[in-house]
């Protein structure tokens, strides 16, 4: 079953960092983008365990949904330092509201990309999207919320080992990831 995504909506009023448009951040120079960065990465980062702070990341995680649709704005933010905090705010996270926004994220930045790194860690974000679905392979809504970014996140790699532009050992897969979509397509 596929679910229908909900429009995502942040709010600017309680917003800690400027929410600039996709196409401001997209054309932004090297000083402006890297401290807008460090800023999302600090707010995301954050260890605080209040209401308040979780507003706040789920917020931030809206706003990034938002901009994440350009291409140009993927491409940066998937080759910079956010995706391994996105990665571990994954797993991190005991409120299945911000992992469900985290994993929307990712699948966002995967399919919006245009250039993928080989630094970039998506053999991690797939591994752990796979142990968090199998963990929780009975919560079809979270699965629905997990799914799509595990799919996004194949197809990259699958789409750039295609067109040749790295090599099949750059990233390498856990052969559950795919048992576990096969298991979740069966279902389905």
């Amino acid at each position: 079953q596929i679910m229908k995504q909900v429009p995502v909506r942040f709010d600017l009023k309680t917003s800690h960092i400027p929410t600039y448009s996709a196409e401001k951040l997209a054309s932004m120079k090297d000083t402006d983008w890297n401290d807008f960065l460090q800023r999302v990465c600090s707010l995301l980062d954050s260890t605080e365990k209040n209401t308040g702070a979780a507003r706040s990341k789920l917020n931030l995680l809206c706003y990034l949904c938002t901009v994440a649709v350009c291409k140009e704005v993927a491409s940066r933010l998937i080759s910079s330092q956010l995706f391994p905090i996105l990665i571990q705010q994954l797993r991190a996270a005991t409120n299945w509201d911000i992992r469900a926004r985290v994993a929307r994220v990712i699948g966002l930045l995967a399919l919006h990309t245009l250039k993928l790194g080989e630094n970039v860690p998506v053999s991690e974000a797939i591994t752990l999207l796979t142990e968090l679905i199998r963990e929780n392979f009975r919560n079809s809504k979270l699965k629905q919320c997990l799914l799509p970014a595990l799919g996004e996140l194949l197809y990259l790699i699958a789409s750039k080992e295609e067109k040749r532009e790295h090599p099949r050992e750059c990233w390498v897969l856990p052969s559950a990831a795919y048992t576990v979509l096969m298991r979740c397509l069966r279902e389905g």
